[in-house]
């Protein structure tokens, strides 16, 4: 079976007052359909650019992107972005912010009563439709997030695209998005690849960890498969798995590549 995304020698450089600067090079990657992968490590190494260039916001200097044997060129429907900024229009509801999305990919083919029953279901997914008529100034920056991941799934995205989607939130409010995120795949069967800067968020989360050599010019590293059941199959609970010798073997591995394989210049230095 062929991998829903398919990423073969992709590499991504910007043009400087200094020349070319070398931001990836030599990615290979592939994503089953389903499968939840997230991409990790220091900063500067192009996580978000690599997330960037699947979303098609940016072009790749080299290589090739495939979604479902489709080139990507340019962003689409078919991929839902979530951002840290969760982007909301502040002077309309819950609802309409999800609206907005849902008109944008249906408005053509669909009458305004079942394009407003997409936007309710994406919310009811959430756990929003209480604040479903609410502006976003009324709600917590947790929700502001869950109506952007509505928002996303709204679109009946064939990937969902998030980047540090809970960065700016605090640990406890962190934690009760990931407990409903990984209800969402489970709910939904989503693909989903994430960037994040947070080890245990990655293996709580992932099927993959796919981790970055230090930036400039950076590549992937080593992949690793967290031998854990899949996450649309089965919800982990973040209090087991503190005790579950996959779970702890996996958060091992990925603190030794970040923190010895790729210590910062600035540790080695010290």
């Amino acid at each position: 079976m062929k991998p829903m995304l398919h990423l073969s020698d992709v590499g991504m450089s910007f043009a400087t007052k200094r020349g070319p600067f070398v931001a990836l090079r030599d990615i290979h990657l592939d994503v089953e359909r389903g499968e939840f992968v997230t991409l990790i490590g220091h900063s500067g190494c192009g996580k978000s650019t690599l997330l960037n260039l699947v979303a098609g916001l940016t072009t790749p200097t080299s290589g090739v992107l495939l979604l479902d044997d489709r080139e990507l060129k340019g962003p689409g429907p078919d991929r839902g972005v979530v951002f840290q900024n969760h982007s909301l229009l502040p002077w309309l509801s819950c609802a309409d912010n999800v609206h907005l999305a849902v008109e944008r990919v249906f408005g053509d083919k669909e009458g305004r009563a079942q394009l407003r029953e997409r936007s309710l279901e994406a919310l009811e997914l959430v756990g929003l439709m209480h604040a479903r008529d609410k502006l976003p100034g009324e709600i917590s920056g947790g929700m502001k997030q869950r109506v952007g991941i509505a928002r996303a799934l709204a679109m009946k995205p064939k990937m969902l695209l998030m980047d540090e989607p809970f960065g700016a939130l605090d640990a406890l409010t962190r934690a009760r998005l990931q407990d409903e995120l990984m209800k969402i795949v489970a709910a939904t069967g989503s693909t989903v690849m994430m960037v994040t800067h947070d080890v245990d968020e990655a293996v709580l989360l992932s099927d993959r960890i796919v981790m970055l050599t230090n930036g400039p010019a950076a590549t992937i590293g080593e992949v690793l498969q967290v031998p854990l059941p899949p996450v649309r199959e089965t919800l982990r609970h973040r209090l087991e798995m503190a005790h579950d010798s996959g779970y702890l073997a996996a958060r091992e591995s990925v603190l030794e590549f970040l923190y010895r394989k790729q210590a910062h210049v600035e540790a080695q230095a010290a």
